[in-house]
């Protein structure tokens, strides 16, 4: 299990040993630490070497939330939800999912690039300190929180020897040796004034200049500027001094490159470097090339991203870059096209998603996600485009709905809907999304407001796609507040029409096992499966996994009805290892109960009440258990019953104690262990089956309890 989201180191730590000592003895003394320093300094590398081993030597969890990307301050609380892998489908308060989340758990948060969002950021700390005991927060930044309890680091420049031992190091990765004991490489040490990344800049120029030509060139160029920004600290200027000296030893090709990639949040690949920086003055083809030169002057680095490799440009780096992009008055229209690159990945991740690449469409999306939030910020801040902000936000709803991001879906959503977009197409797409999301979070409210505003303007513009998506949405609605002849109608009607327009996608066969599930609740379990296997064969065909988890639930809640407990368990294996590869928590809670079910009639009592426990939590974060119908409670109940029966009350209570206390992928991971074969399974028997239909998150419908179905 993975206890660390920290980044693998690319290049050696050098140096700072006394640094790194004082940050150990503050972080063991203290619950907020605050490392200060100008840009450049190296406060985020020694922050991340600080507590990759506080990490190592406690094994302690230890998660690293990226600030510096986002703009807008609402945002904070999704990016630390982002940062702690979690995935919670209520209607909550992001900060409240956090509060409750850290309340009982030793975790070292770091904080990174926080400095623009300081007023956000330090009430939030406050109060995340204040409810659990066992967090430990290590900010980097440019400016102090400011918190109640707040330790500070003043992270000076590198000692001279620190200052050498570093230039040497990256020298020779250039392959540039620097001699140690050079006059000349101290001297220019000693006027980069122990910057790391002035010094990280200097070395990337090695292999091209002595460092006795570096330090000409330094000399001019401190001549050139060093008198000027009064009022600025000489650190500053020194760094600024250093990075302006990198950019004049640049090609025109390579300057225009930096420039252009400023517009970047976050990580970004090569197709998208080519795409949005490609153009006037800078031919696509000629972007690897300039881009491996920016790279070898360390003015980019490369980093691993879930969806592979990928580069991202310096904070200070990026900023002294954004400054020229807006000399040269092209801020605007770069800023677009990063837009429209984005908008088009998102359209593509959408198609796809129906494919056998979902797996990579979340790892592209979860990698692009501050990218993506740059863009869908440009599109709410032009009003000409309204319309794209409500497009975006309607055509990401697969990372919303399937990746587990429920609440800033809910966050783009509302924000883009509240605009007047004169486009009714992009309008209800986002009005469905909306409805679908509300419902999943167990807003009712919100999610018949949608839904109906969608379906009463699709009939007006004779929009036969966007009303049965409505339609659909509502029938789910239905079908999980034990209204089962409406659902059957909703979904039927919604059903016929998708068939009737040649849509055909993750949704749609969603669909289909959302009618099998009403089926089942009105007693046709045969009718009920024989659907799903022609879901799964449409699923296998076309490479689909998420709608696949779904319909292989119900497959092995039949196979266990009629005693064939392995092949229910085979199938349930393969159930919560998809659901958990999605982040789908209520695909994972729902086959790991049905999977203790199994496992008690196995013969072990004991691992099904662990089983048990290990879903209650999960069932926290989705809303009310089992959305509060009987008919989905079948299975725990059944299989309760069963537990205690063997183990008797206090033997249940503390195998299932056990199971609360594991984390998700604690529990997958037992959930996913080989077991031994048991005897048959006793069948459930009883006029309604309860199956437990594809449902991922909780709601409340207007006429009971309820939830939505996954798709």
């Amino acid at each position: 299990m993975r206890r660390s989201n920290l980044p693998a180191e690319l290049d050696r730590f050098v140096g700072r040993a006394a640094e790194r000592a004082e940050l150990a003895a503050l972080l063991a003394g203290s619950r907020l630490v605050t490392v200060l320093g100008v840009g450049g300094v190296g406060k985020t590398r020694l922050a991340l070497k600080a507590a990759a081993t506080a990490q190592k030597r406690s094994g302690e969890e230890v998660r690293l939330a990226e600030l510096a990307p986002l703009r807008d301050p609402e945002l904070v609380e999704h990016a630390l939800v982002e940062a702690l892998g979690l995935t919670d489908h209520t209607v909550r308060p992001p900060r409240e999912v956090l509060v409750e989340h850290l309340a009982e758990r030793r975790l070292l948060l770091v904080l990174d690039g926080f400095e623009h969002l300081v007023e956000a950021c330090a009430p939030l700390v406050r109060e995340l300190l204040a409810a659990a005991p066992g967090l430990t927060v290590l900010a980097a930044g440019r400016r102090p929180l400011r918190v109640p309890g707040e330790t500070v680091l003043a992270l000076e420049p590198m000692a001279e020897q620190d200052a050498l031992a570093l230039l040497a190091d990256r020298a020779a990765r250039a392959g540039a040796p620097v001699l140690p004991d050079s006059g000349a490489a101290l001297e220019l040490c000693r006027r980069l004034d122990g910057i790391p990344l002035a010094l990280e800049l200097a070395a990337g120029r090695l292999p091209l200049l002595s460092v006795e030509q570096l330090l000409a060139r330094l000399d001019d160029r401190f001549r050139l500027l060093g008198d000027g920004g009064r009022g600025t600290l000489p650190r500053h200027r020194t760094l600024r001094t250093a990075i302006g000296w990198s950019h004049e030893l640049c090609t025109p090709g390579e300057r225009l490159l930096w420039a252009r990639l400023s517009v970047f949040a976050g990580p970004f690949d090569l197709e998208a470097v080519e795409y949005v920086c490609g153009g006037p003055g800078l031919p696509p083809e000629e972007v690897l090339d300039l881009l491996g030169g920016l790279l070898a002057q360390s003015l980019v680095v490369r980093e691993d991203t879930p969806a592979g490799p990928g580069y991202r440009m310096l904070d200070t780096v990026a900023a002294y870059g954004a400054d020229w992009l807006a000399a040269l008055g092209d801020t605007e229209r770069l800023r677009r096209r990063h837009r429209d690159w984005y908008m088009g990945l998102a359209t593509w991740c959408e198609l796809e998603w129906f494919s056998p690449r979902q797996a990579e469409v979340a790892a592209r999306t979860a990698a692009a996600l501050p990218n993506l939030r740059a863009a869908l910020d440009l599109c709410l801040e032009l009003p000409e485009d309204a319309h794209l902000a409500q497009h975006l936000a309607g055509t990401l709803w697969f990372a919303w709905v399937g990746c587990g991001r429920l609440s800033e879906g809910r966050h783009w959503l509302d924000r883009a809907l509240a605009l007047e977009s004169g486009q009714e197409e992009a309008r209800l797409k986002a009005l469905w999304v909306l409805g679908y999301v509300a419902v999943l979070q167990g807003d009712p409210t919100a999610a018949v407001a949608a839904l109906h505003a969608c379906r009463e303007r699709a009939r007006a513009s004779h929009n036969r796609l966007a009303e049965a998506y409505a339609t659909h949405r509502m029938g789910c609605m239905a079908l999980l507040s034990d209204d089962v002849p409406r659902a059957e109608e909703l979904l039927g009607r919604a059903l016929d029409a998708y068939r009737e327009l040649g849509e055909l996608n993750s949704n749609v066969l969603m669909g289909r096992v959302e009618l099998a599930m009403a089926r089942a609740f009105a007693g046709d379990l045969e009718g009920a499966t024989a659907m799903c296997r022609e879901v799964r064969e449409v699923c296998e065909e076309r490479g689909e996994r998420w709608t696949r988890a779904y319909a292989l639930y119900v497959l092995a809640y039949a196979a266990w009805t009629r005693g064939a407990a392995a092949e229910a368990r085979e199938l349930l294996v393969e159930c919560v290892t998809i659901n958990h590869l999605f982040h789908d928590l209520v695909g994972v809670v729902l086959a790991v109960e049905l999977l203790a079910l199994v496992t008690v009639d196995e013969g072990d009592a004991v691992e099904a009440a662990v089983l048990q426990g290990a879903a209650l939590p999960v069932w926290d974060a989705v809303g009310v258990r089992c959305f509060g119908s009987v008919s989905l409670d079948g299975p725990r109940a059944l299989c309760t019953g069963r537990a205690v029966e063997r183990l008797g009350a206090a033997g249940y209570a503390e195998a299932f104690r056990l199971g609360q206390g594991l984390s998700l992928d604690e529990a997958v991971e037992r959930a996913l262990a080989d077991r031994p074969a048991g005897p048959a399974p006793r069948p459930f028997r009883s006029s309604r089956p309860p199956l437990v239909p594809g449902t991922r998150k909780p709601a409340d419908s207007p006429t009971g309890k309820g939830g939505e179905a996954a798709g």
